[in-house]
């Protein structure tokens, strides 16, 4: 359950970063090294996201629900 909540927080985290990272393409021109950190922290959490994910698999925490 604790897997699950971290997961859809990430999940709130990337989408929050990649609508920040939308409403300073639409400011002023000063704004575009903002708009590329924010870019940068949603790469940065999608790919933290996909190793925990991995690793979580890996060590079972999450249960594998393959086709027999």
């Amino acid at each position: 359950m604790l897997a699950k909540i971290f997961i859809l927080a990430v999940l709130l985290l990337i989408v929050a970063s990649l609508g920040s990272a939308l409403a300073l393409l639409f400011r002023k021109e000063g704004e575009k090294s903002r708009m590329a950190q924010a870019l940068t922290l949603r790469v940065s959490l999608s790919i933290g996201l996909f190793l925990v994910l991995l690793a979580s698999f890996y060590f079972g925490l999450i249960p594998s629900h393959g086709l027999r």
